[in-house]
């Protein structure tokens, strides 16, 4: 079993603030990410969106482009709508070389707005929803297999999927196309168990983001319903290793269900606060151990 150790350039530009780290360069961002050990990134807000262009620059980082974010709007709109507004993006992860897309269902989501704390995101509510939101992201997922692209669903704070129940149900209304993005971060905030998650839908990971989470700051959070931006600026997330994760166990998990593909550290913090070279360094190689106790051999 081989895996590929990437990064998410958010510990060092943040997607949701436009200004949080604004004054890195993206030269330095790539530099730093390939020197820490890392194979490939995901994209970010300061990349290039034209895949020759894109694909020319990290090539001279000798990086590869391992995913992307995508918003999808499937309890708004129908398959036809959404396999319409994906073109460029698709596009993008395919003339790139990118096999995943990070696939977020965010109709309704909060993420971006600041004042408003995780108690009140949006729920998917009721059994016929979750029945529709199913058979479209089941169809948008097998048109993006014909492309030679897998989805990975997110399940991501402050959207529609986000705890450990919501996981379940999308992966009893889903077909075996639709795959599943385990975010030990993200899980944990839910309030969910990322090991349980793993053991229990370990045949449908494709795809696993790999944040830590400071426990001070995740009691401090839930106590003042924080915004997820407010929670970032809080500490809240770190690189594995440095938190409440057990990612022995998680890898171990995903060793036994012969899981190939990447492993993302995925760390948004202030990078005023917490040098993201220097956190980058201590996550990647704390996965690096990890996936050697656990059998898991990292490539690149």
């Amino acid at each position: 079993m081989t895996v590929t150790l990437g990064i998410n350039p958010i510990g060092w530009t943040n997607d949701c603030m436009g200004w949080l780290g604004d004054l890195i360069p993206l030269n330095t961002l790539l530099s730093e990410a390939r020197e820490a050990g890392f194979s490939g990134v995901e994209l970010g807000r300061k990349y290039p969106k034209q895949p020759k262009k894109l694909k020319a620059l990290l090539d001279r980082h000798d990086l590869k482009l391992v995913s992307g974010w995508y918003s999808a709007r499937l309890l708004a709109r129908d398959t036809k709508e959404e396999i319409a507004a994906m073109q460029d993006h698709l596009a993008l992860m395919k003339g790139c070389g990118a096999k995943v897309m990070v696939f977020a269902e965010t109709t309704n989501d909060i993420v971006l707005n600041v004042g408003a704390g995780f108690s009140q995101r949006p729920k998917v509510s009721s059994a016929a929803d979750w029945k529709k939101l199913g058979i479209r992201m089941t169809e948008v997922a097998d048109y993006m297999l014909g492309h030679g692209v897998q989805m990975a669903v997110h399940h991501h704070m402050g959207t529609p999927i986000e705890s450990q129940q919501d996981v379940d149900r999308l992966m009893e209304n889903t077909g075996y196309e639709v795959g599943l993005l385990l975010d030990t971060g993200h899980m944990t905030v839910a309030g969910g168990d990322p090991v349980a998650v793993a053991k229990k839908h370990a045949s449908r990971i494709k795809h696993v983001h790999c944040k830590d989470v400071r426990r001070y700051a995740l009691e401090a959070c839930r106590r003042r319903d924080t915004s997820f931006s407010e929670a970032v600026l809080c500490g809240l997330f770190t690189a594995p290793g440095d938190g409440i994760v057990d990612y022995g166990k998680i890898l171990g998990i995903l060793a036994k269900a012969k899981y190939k593909g990447w492993l993302v550290q995925e760390a948004e913090q202030d990078p005023r606060l917490f040098n993201p070279k220097i956190y980058a360094e201590l996550g990647n190689a704390h996965l690096r151990a990890t996936a050697k106790a656990a059998k898991l051999k990292v490539v690149g």
